[in-house]
């Protein structure tokens, strides 16, 4: 019996979230990337892997921010084994930091160049390489044309690339399947107890495509991402229970 146009509708919105790098769930693995809400924004309510990330940081302090939140993304990335290429013209982060959010730093090649040119040359080439399990980019600008030769590349190894745009002067269209930008937020300390607590981030996707952009607060505790709102709401059970 033939397929009624309905039918092959919905097969053809499959296949093409499917090209675009967004796999249905797996049973018992929707949420892959320990995002928690935040993977509801995206169709079939998965984190994109296979696919490119536009990290918008138009400061410093926003870089550093969305250093650490990468770091949590890699932490997930790379538990399957395989290494992560960092490429950029001016590396900042702290390779031994890396630790806090259970990476190995000798599992991160840095590649430092001198032109970002280079780097636009050396992450394509980086995001061909099926072995590797994420490549991140610093880059000021990227045009569209650009970000299509990088979504081009992941489309056949399935690596997951990043890219950070520090400081751009404007922010046009690109192929990337979502543009995040990260703010650090403070941090809460446990029960009064003197030090520095866990770090905290305002998390706001800005763009996604077939997706619903959104605003939340993630802490990073115990080796994973926690939502604050729910942090918060376990702390009540909890206090409740106890009195």
């Amino acid at each position: 019996m033939p397929d009624t146009k309905k039918d092959i509708i919905n097969q053809l919105r499959k296949d093409i979230l499917l090209w675009e790098g967004f796999k249905p769930p797996e049973a018992g693995n929707g949420n892959i990337m320990g995002l928690g809400t935040i993977e509801a924004a995206f169709p079939n309510g998965v984190f994109p892997t296979g696919a490119i990330h536009e990290m918008v940081c138009p400061t410093p302090e926003q870089s550093a921010a969305t250093g650490g939140f990468m770091a949590g993304l890699l932490s997930t990335l790379m538990q399957q084994g395989g290494i992560c290429l960092w490429i950029g013209t001016a590396r900042k982060l702290f390779p031994p930091a890396l630790m806090a959010f259970d990476v190995e730093p000798d599992r991160v090649i840095f590649i430092d160049v001198k032109r970002e040119k280079d780097v636009l040359w050396a992450t394509e080439e980086a995001l061909k390489c099926v072995g590797l399990a994420a490549v991140v980019a610093e880059l000021r600008e990227i045009s569209f044309a650009q970000s299509r030769r990088l979504q081009l590349a992941v489309e056949n190894s399935r690596v997951t690339g990043f890219i950070l745009r520090n400081d751009p002067r404007k922010l046009g269209s690109t192929t990337c399947v979502a543009r995040w930008q990260v703010m650090h937020l403070p941090s809460e300390l446990e029960e009064d107890l003197p030090g520095v607590g866990f770090p905290r981030w305002q998390v706001q996707l800005l763009k996604v495509r077939n997706g619903n952009p959104g605003n939340w607060q993630l802490e990073w505790a115990d080796g994973h991402f926690v939502t604050i709102t729910e942090k918060s709401s376990v702390n009540e059970m909890q206090q409740l229970k106890a009195g």
